[in-house]
């Protein structure tokens, strides 16, 4: 009984292994495994080829160096790389702006207002020398001489002008006739309009005041609201002018 089960196992198992190995066909086809990789290979129509035509073989289907793909490649790379473009930021609109003149006291005051716009070294200061206008004189020219001025002085006199005088002294306006001093420029220009209804048409305006010490403040590549914004604090004090400036 169990040499009998023993042979019935031992033949069994070899049956599977006949079956594993397509030595018994398969359930589409009657082909043994031999005869099947024989088919699919099919040797009849390999051609065995030498090593100068393996090579020339393997040399024509690789890829040209520096081809479509090389260049592809570092584009691609590139565009990847490339970081995201950052917002630049504005050009500025006013290369120099210039401002003033001040007077000592405001020019102290308008530095503290610009130290707030964090200007850094586009900001610099200039000292200048300029007048302080009090009055302005209605007058005729320097004569050059006594004797010019005294016939200028006779010929006012014979257009009914007397209210007048010869300018004496050491300075630039030594023999010019002085028509009237006034404090305001608008009183200067009737004076000037009522001579020249006399027949006086050589008659000038000249302000008048001492000489003191000015500053201007001169501001490099500023954009539009910046200089905006010092426009605003020109307008706080008088005679500041904003304008652009070489």
């Amino acid at each position: 009984m169990l040499r009998l089960a023993f042979w019935s196992l031992l033949f069994l198992n070899a049956a599977l292994f006949a079956y594993a190995q397509g030595l018994l066909g398969t359930a589409r086809s009657n082909e043994h495994e031999p005869t099947r990789l024989k088919r699919q290979f099919n040797t009849a129509k390999m051609t065995l080829l030498t090593r100068d035509q393996a090579e020339a073989a393997a040399k024509a289907a690789a890829p040209p160096a520096g081809g479509d793909a090389a260049d592809v490649t570092p584009s691609a790379s590139t565009a990847a790389s490339a970081p995201a473009p950052a917002g630049a930021p504005p050009a500025p609109a006013f290369a120099c702006t210039e401002i003033g003149p001040f007077n000592s006291t405001d020019a102290r005051r308008f530095e503290t207002r610009l130290a707030a716009l964090d200007l850094g070294d586009r900001q610099s200061r200039q000292t200048i020398q300029a007048q302080d206008v009090s009055s302005w004189l209605v007058h005729i020219p320097t004569q050059g001489s006594k004797e010019s001025a005294d016939r200028k002085a006779a010929e006012l006199r014979n257009l009914g002008v007397t209210n007048f005088y010869v300018l004496q002294g050491d300075s630039p306006l030594k023999y010019a006739i002085s028509l009237g001093v006034f404090k305001t420029e608008s009183g200067a220009q009737a004076m000037l309009a009522q001579l020249g209804k006399q027949g006086v048409h050589s008659a000038r305006i000249a302000p008048r005041g001492p000489q003191t010490t000015h500053y201007v403040y001169r501001v490099r590549s500023l954009d539009a609201a910046t200089r905006k914004r010092i426009e605003g604090y020109a307008e706080r004090y008088d005679g500041a002018d904003v304008k652009s400036c070489g």
